[in-house]
C-alpha cells in the first residue's frame, strides 16, 4: 500500500526572534520533514537546521509515552506506568495536602515559556495556579533585564522590522549573533552590505559576521556598559549628539552627559582592553552615518551591569539623533507590536503571593528558612537543571526526599529524572498553538498536524483537568481553546483589526497598522509622557548605586578566565539538547591553550568556585584571549559526571529586573590528566 504523504502548514514558536511559518510534511501519522514556507514573509521559505531536526525529538528514545510514578531513588529516572486518571489524582491529592498544611505559597509553578506559545502557557496553567495562591515565578533566566531597560527609556517601543535594515548605511551588532540566533536577519544585513551598508560588531568572539564586519570589537565580557558610555561621551563633546532632537523629544539628557563624562577613550580602552583608537573609530563612524540601526541582543543583558550597560546602548540612537528615519534606530524586541493576552481568559487576577527569581531556585529549594518552605514543584516549558545558573544546588535541591515535584513535558529532560511524577506533554506539532513572534511581528495560530504521540496530552488540557479536579473550576470558566484566541485578540479586533478572520483563514496576521513602521515617525514611545527617558527615576531607583554606575571587576588569579556561554547553533535553549551525544566542548584561544599545555581535543577541567565540568578543548582563534566558551543548551546525561557550563554560573542577579549573570562566570582551565577514558 502506498504511503499516505500530506503537507501541511504550521509556525514554529520555540525561542527565537523570526516567528517562521512552516509547511510539515506528514508521512503515514509521523513527521517526516520540517521546512519554511512564505506566509510569514520574513521566513523567506527557509528555516534553521535546529528546527529541521525537530522531527528527531516528536518521534525519538527520549519522548515520554506515557504518565509515570517514580520507583527507586530520585534521579535515577525509573518510573512505572500508570494511567493518567492514577497520575492526575495524585497530583492533585499532593497539591491540595500542600496548600492545606503549609498554604498555597508551599506550592511553586516553574515554567519559562520562549517556546511556547498563549495557549500552552499563561492560560490554564494560569488560572490552576492562581486559584491555588501559589508562589508567583520571576521568569527573569533571559529578557527581563533588556526589557525593563527598553521600558524605562522608550516604553516598550518596537523596534526597527527587520525589511528595513536594507535601508541602512550603518549596522551595529551589539551583543547578537544572528547566524545562530535569528537567522533571517542575515539576508537583510547582506543586501545592506551590498548597497554599500557599514557593519560593526560588537561581540568578544569572532562571530560569522564579525569576520566579514568593517569593524569588530571584542570587549571584555561584562564590559558593554563603558564601551557605551564612551560613546556616547564622543558624540556630546564632538558635535555628533543631535541636541534638537533631545530638547524636543527626550528627558534627562544632560544627566546622561554627565554620568558619561568621565568615559575617556583612554579610561574605557583600560576597562575593557578595546583599543581607545577603535573606540574613537567607531564613535565617529556612528555620528557620521545615516541611517543608522543599532541590533542590541540579549548577551549585553548577562552580566551584574546588564540593565544599565542594555539601557546606554539603547540610548545612543536618541543621542544621535538616529530616530526618524526609515532604517534608523534600534532593534531590541517586537513583541509590543501584538497587544495580546490571554488574561481576560484566565478568569483569574494574579494573587498577592509571594514572587520567588528563577535564577535561585536551589536557593529555595535548600532554604529552610524559607517559610513556608517549598513542599511541592510543577515544572512545565522548562528544564531548570539544564538551564538555570548554579547547576549543583539545583541538583541538590531537587534531590529532597520531601518535595513532591512534578514534571509535565514531552521528552525525558535532566529535570524530569529528578520528579515524582511525570506527565506526557505534546510538542507544537500535535496541539493548536496561538504565537506572537518577538522580532518578527506577526501573530500565528496553528493547528496540530498529526494525533499526539503516545498518550502525550497538551498542557491546555492537563491543567483544565487538574482544576476540575481540585474544585477550582468555576461556572462560566473559558474552557476552550478558541475562547482563549478571541479573549486574546479582544484588544486588537475591537480596534478592526479583523486578526481573527486572518488567523482562520492563512493561519498567520499581520499588525494592523503594517509592517514597516517607523520609530518617532508611526511609532512613538510608550512612556507616560511620550518622551524618551534617558536616565529614568525607576530604573535610576533600582540599580544599585543608580543607573549607569559602573564597578571595575576585581581579576582574580585563581579563576583568570571569563566565560561565555552564547546559544548554541544546535539546540534552542536546551530544547533538542537530548540529540547531543558528546561530551561538552570548551572554545579557549590558542595562547591560553598553549600556556595550559592544552592542544585541539585534550580532555580538560573547567573549574570555578561553584563547580567542576569536563570537557573537550577546541582551539578558538576566534576569541579573545583571557576567553574560553562553552555553548548553553547540553544536558548533564551526555557530560562526564553530569554537569554542564550552567554548574559553573554564579547566581548573582543583574542590576535591573533580577536578571541572570551568565557572562559574570570566571575560571580556570587545566588539563584533565584521567580524561581519556571518555573523551
Amino acid at each position: 500500500m502506498a504511503a499516505r504523504v500530506e503537507t501541511l502548514r504550521s509556525a514554529c514558536p520555540l525561542d527565537c526572534p523570526d516567528a517562521c511559518s512552516l509547511r510539515v510534511t506528514v508521512v503515514d501519522g509521523r513527521v517526516a520533514r520540517l521546512e519554511g514556507d512564505h506566509r510569514n514573509p520574513e521566513t523567506q521559505g527557509f528555516i534553521c537546521d535546529k528546527v529541521r531536526r525537530f522531527p528527531r525529538r516528536v518521534h525519538g528514545a527520549d519522548r515520554i509515552a506515557h504518565p509515570g510514578v517514580r520507583e527507586g531513588a530520585k534521579g535515577e529516572g525509573r518510573f512505572r506506568r500508570v494511567s493518567w486518571d492514577e497520575a492526575l489524582d495524585r497530583v492533585a491529592a499532593r497539591l491540595e495536602e500542600a496548600r492545606r498544611r503549609s498554604g498555597g505559597e508551599a506550592i511553586l509553578p516553574f515554567s519559562y515559556g520562549g517556546s511556547n506559545g498563549l495557549l500552552t502557557q499563561d492560560a490554564t496553567d494560569a488560572r490552576l495556579f492562581y486559584r491555588l495562591e501559589a508562589s508567583r515565578l520571576a521568569r527573569t533566566v533571559c529578557g527581563a533585564t533588556a526589557a525593563r531597560a527598553c521600558a524605562g527609556l522608550y516604553g516598550g517601543m518596537p523596534g526597527v522590522g527587520y525589511q528595513d535594515y536594507v535601508h541602512a548605511r550603518l549596522i551595529v551588532l551589539w551583543g547578537a549573533n544572528p547566524s545562530t540566533s535569528g537567522i533571517h536577519l542575515v539576508p537583510y544585513l547582506l543586501e545592506a552590505r551590498r548597497a554599500g551598508a557599514r557593519l560593526v560588531v560588537i561581540d568578544p568572539r569572532q562571530t560569522p559576521l564579525a569576520r566579514q564586519a568593517d569593524l569588530h570589537l571584542a570587549p571584555w565580557p561584562g564590559t558593554d556598559l563603558p564601551l557605551a558610555l564612551c560613546v556616547i561621551r564622543r558624540l556630546f563633546e564632538e558635535g555628533g549628539a543631535d541636541l534638537d532632537f533631545l530638547a524636543a523629544h527626550a528627558a534627562e539628557h544632560e544627566e546622561l552627559r554627565r554620568r558619561a563624562a568621565a568615559w575617556t577613550p583612554e579610561r574605557a580602552a583600560e576597562a575593557t582592553g578595546v583599543a581607545a583608537a577603535d573606540l574613537a573609530a567607531f564613535a565617529r563612524l556612528y555620528a557620521e552615518s545615516s541611517p543608522a540601526v543599532v541590533r542590541c541582543g540579549w548577551g549585553v543583558e548577562r552580566h551584574r551591569h546588564g540593565g544599565s550597560a542594555t539601557a546606554a546602548v539603547l540610548a545612543l540612537p536618541a543621542v544621535g539623533g538616529k530616530l526618524g528615519v526609515r532604517g534608523g534606530g534600534y532593534t531590541l524586541s517586537n513583541a509590543e507590536a501584538w497587544p495580546v493576552s490571554t488574561a481576560a481568559a484566565v478568569g483569574e487576577a494574579p494573587p498577592p503571593a509571594r514572587e520567588l527569581n528563577m535564577n535561585r531556585l536551589g536557593r529555595w529549594l535548600l532554604d529552610r528558612e524559607l517559610k513556608p518552605p517549598v513542599e511541592a514543584l510543577f515544572v512545565y516549558n522548562a528544564n531548570p537543571l539544564a538551564t538555570l545558573p548554579d547547576q549543583r544546588r539545583v541538583r541538590a535541591g531537587l534531590a529532597r526526599e520531601d518535595l513532591f515535584t512534578v514534571v509535565l513535558d514531552p521528552v525525558m529532560t535532566d529535570t524530569a529524572r529528578w520528579a515524582d511524577v511525570v506527565l506526557p506533554a505534546t510538542t507544537f506539532l500535535e496541539h493548536e498553538e496561538l504565537r506572537a513572534g518577538y522580532g518578527s511581528p506577526v501573530l500565528q495560530r496553528s493547528a496540530p498536524v498529526i494525533a499526539p504521540v503516545g498518550e502525550s496530552r497538551p498542557n491546555f488540557e492537563v491543567f483544565l483537568e487538574l482544576c476540575r479536579r481540585l474544585g477550582l473550576s468555576r461556572p462560566g470558566d473559558v474552557e476552550s481553546p478558541a475562547g482563549f484566541v478571541r479573549a486574546a485578540v479582544a484588544e486588537v479586533e475591537a480596534a478592526g483589526g479583523h486578526v481573527l478572520d486572518a488567523l482562520e483563514e492563512e493561519g498567520v496576521a499581520f499588525p494592523p497598522e503594517g509592517l514597516g513602521r517607523v520609530q518617532m515617525v508611526d511609532l512613538l514611545p510608550g512612556t507616560p509622557d511620550g518622551r524618551i527617558h534617558l536616565c529614568p527615576e525607576e530604573l535610576d531607583r533600582e540599580a544599585p548605586g543608580g543607573l549607569y554606575s559602573f564597578q571595575p571587576e576585581e581579576r582574580s588569579d585563581l579563576y583568570p578566565l571569563a566565560l561565555l556561554s552564547p546559544a548554541s547553533s544546535r539546540t534552542l535553549c536546551s530544547t533538542l539538547g537530548e540529540l547531543e551525544r558528546h561530551p561538552p566542548v570548551l572554545e579557549i584561544h590558542p595562547l591560553d591553550a598553549a600556556s595550559r599545555g592544552i592542544g585541539a581535543g585534550t580532555p580538560v577541567r573547567v573549574r570555578s568556585s561553584r563547580g567542576e565540568v569536563r570537557a573537550v578543548a577546541r582551539l578558538s582563534p576566534g576569541l579573545r584571549p583571557g576567553v574560553v566558551l562553552m555553548a548553553k543548551g547540553m544536558w548533564g546525561r551526555n557530560a562526564p559526571g553530569g554537569d554542564t557550563v550552567n554548574a559553573l554560573i554564579p547566581d548573582d542577579l543583574s542590576d535591573l529586573a533580577g536578571g541572570a549573570c551568565f557572562s559574570d562566570a570566571r575560571v580556570a582551565v587545566e588539563r584533565d590528566e584521567r580524561g581519556s577514558a571518555w573523551s
